[in-house]
């Protein structure tokens, strides 16, 4: 075995004081990882002072070059040296760390970033002239008057000069600007009445990758303009509008239909107090509030926006400010879990666009090249000689290819029929709409499509209601119900499994889950911390149908399990739930395999695909989507129902 390394000499170490220069660039090691957060930092710092308009220029990703330009208060020529000193800075006085009211406060950016590159910045204040100062790898020049407009333009070329082993680190050009992109659309989510430009230099062109112009308006208004811009609209039109509050925390923003999730964790935007940040506990309660909404392969997209008494998260956690801690982070968990499952319930059996829109995109697979000519502009030799047949019967001759199907020759009875030529015909009746024969070959199966006729007693017209009313059924499994914009393809078996999975779980709430006493109680070994976790948490759990008690030393003993698992491994789920209980602050599993069975039992307890419905049972099932709370998706995430616009289908048919 080797010999373990000394990391300092066999002499006695003495200890030194670091000079300026090697203090800022270890500082420098910890703010700035790459050109985003650079940016990210000057760009904090433009909004801390007011700015209206920011505008970030880059060139090759930020690493030659990152110029941010504000029209905020900016710094008057005695300060711009202070400026630029470590642990200077005019947001917080010192006194209470907890009450801070701006993204930047401890005064490391600026003279990280001129430890670690070549840093000029130029400022000019209200009724003042303008000046500005350069570090160079740490070595700061004098103030110098200088030409500008009112704000500041911080411009940092040749980032991590001094220290070339960091560019070994950085990815591709193309990488980084992305990086930069993303941190710039973050910080524009949660200022809506600021304008952002990003511009990008190459071979000497610029060209303006990303705009946010200011939006007006009330805040939740332009907060929905903003997202829109920076999101997409397909976002905002899939989205619900948030809102809640619980124990001084409040909560805002949009979270996306289930129907509209994404195959990783890209489009979940959290902030807190106005800071853009990335925590597993927050995260985790996101995840949570769509626990039986989506499949595990699927991610929700939401932007949310957590604000509070700054006295209540502290954000000096984490070097580059991303992850807070909440002084009740139980409280903060359950507003988002809470309010999210609220706002979603409250939208019923609303499903997103997208998956129209992909129903209709799967119509059309038509490859590109000339126009299409539909049939209604030049119709098919078959469809001429059949107009003529029906018109003049017994003088036109067939088309030769007419009398056949795809799958064989036509009947010979067929033909004649069809032409006026067999045993009873008249002229006096149109052939072409006689009753067609009974059999073709190739069509021994019995159709699988029926139309259903409503009554006409009936009071309000049943096309007013959301998913309409049920025209006819398909295939014995899915529903085509008019509604007054268009039409409704049901999933029968999908969205009765959703039904009768929320009257379980509705049911289960109501008299709470069984619990089956175990007649021998399970012992279980933990550590003096997990057993007073557990322990913590058995109110909780025992609502769930398990019982834990102490059982001296670090031992519990599991006295009853929830009976609708069966038999379960009491030590294995104990395990589980405290890994979730580190991990999240909070467990649900315990929920969550209650709810998949009941999931199971819905399933089975639904209506099979294959079975045929009469009209008032189909209509019956629309009505009951209406009612009941998430029943656009079913148990597993998938859509329940398409909804297709007239205009939409208008338009397939070059109908507009």
């Amino acid at each position: 075995m080797n010999s373990p390394t000394r990391n300092m000499s066999a002499d006695r170490p003495q200890i030194r004081q670091l000079d300026e220069a090697a203090i800022n660039r270890i500082a420098a090691g910890e703010v700035v990882e790459r050109p985003a957060s650079a940016v990210k930092e000057l760009v904090e710092n433009a909004i801390d002072a007011g700015a209206r308009r920011i505008t970030v220029t880059i060139a090759d990703g930020g690493k030659t070059l990152i110029r941010v330009a504000d029209d905020g208060c900016g710094i008057a020529p005695r300060d711009l040296p202070l400026a630029l000193a470590r642990h200077a800075t005019s947001k917080i006085d010192g006194s209470d760390l907890l009450d801070i009211h701006t993204f930047g406060f401890r005064g490391e950016a600026l003279p990280s970033l001129g430890a670690v590159g070549r840093l000029k910045i130029t400022s000019r204040v209200a009724g003042a002239e303008a000046a500005e100062i350069t570090v160079t790898g740490g070595r700061m020049s004098e103030v110098r008057p200088a030409a500008l407009g009112p704000g500041t333009t911080v411009e940092l070329r040749d980032l991590f000069f001094a220290t070339p082993a960091r560019l070994k680190f950085l990815r591709t050009d193309r990488a980084e600007t992305q990086a930069v992109t993303d941190t710039i659309r973050r910080l524009a989510m949660t200022e809506p009445f600021i304008t952002f430009v990003l511009k990008s230099q190459r071979d000497g062109d610029e060209r303006e990758t990303f705009r946010a112009d200011a939006e007006q308006g009330e805040l939740f208004e332009a907060l929905s303009a903003r997202l829109a811009s920076v999101l997409g609209r397909e976002f905002i039109q899939n989205a619900i509008p948030v809102e809640a509050e619980r124990e001084n925390l409040h909560m805002t923003g949009f979270a996306g239909l289930p129907t509209y999730s994404r195959g990783a964790a890209v489009a979940q935007h959290l902030f807190v107090n106005g800071r853009p940040v990335n925590d597993r506990m927050l995260t985790g309660a996101l995840r949570a509030a769509y626990t039986d909404l989506l499949s595990r392969s699927r991610y929700p997209a939401a932007a949310l926006f957590l604000n509070c008494d700054p006295h209540l998260v502290d954000v000096n956690v984490h070097p580059a400010k991303s992850e807070v801690r909440f002084r009740d982070p139980g409280a903060a968990r359950g507003l988002i879990v809470s309010g999210l499952r609220h706002a979603l319930a409250e939208n019923g059996h609303r499903a997103s666009t997208t998956v129209a829109g992909a129903t209709l995109g799967a119509f059309r697979p038509e490859p590109a090249g000339q126009p299409r000519i539909y049939q209604m502009d030049r119709p098919s030799r078959g469809a001429v000689h059949s107009s003529y047949a029906a018109q003049a019967p017994g003088t036109v001759t067939p088309a030769p290819a007419y009398g056949q199907t795809a799958f064989g020759q036509a009947p010979a009875h067929a033909d004649a029929t069809l032409h006026g030529t067999g045993p009873g015909s008249t002229h006096a009746e149109a052939p072409a709409f006689r009753e067609a024969p009974a059999h073709f070959d190739g069509f021994d199966a019995a159709p699988s499509g029926r139309v259903e006729h409503l009554p006409q007693d009936t009071g309000p017209e049943p096309e007013t209601h959301p998913l309409g009313a049920a025209r006819a059924q398909v295939h014995e499994n899915y529903i085509i119900a008019q509604t007054e914009r268009g039409m409704v393809i049901v999933d029968q078996h999908a969205a009765h499994e959703r039904l009768v999975y929320e009257k379980l779980k509705r049911q289960a709430e109501a008299t709470g889950v069984a619990a089956q006493a175990l007649l021998i109680p399970e012992i279980v070994e933990l550590s003096s911390t997990d057993r007073g976790l557990l322990l913590e948490h058995a109110e909780d759990l025992a609502r769930f149908g398990l019982t834990l008690e102490p059982f001296g030393g670090n031992a519990v003993a599991v006295r009853e399990t929830p009976a609708i698992l069966g038999e379960v491994n009491a030590e294995a789920m104990l395990r589980d739930i405290l890994d979730e209980l580190d991990d999240a602050g909070d467990s649900d599993l315990v929920k969550a395999q209650v709810d998949a069975i009941l999931s199971r039992m819905a399933c089975h307890g639904s209506i099979r695909s294959g079975r045929r419905m009469r009209a008032e049972e189909m209509n019956a099932l629309l009505r009951e989507m209406e009612a009941t709370p998430h029943s656009g998706q079913c148990n597993h995430g998938r859509p329940t129902y398409v909804e297709l616009h007239l205009k939409d289908i208008e338009r397939l048919f070059g109908r507009t």
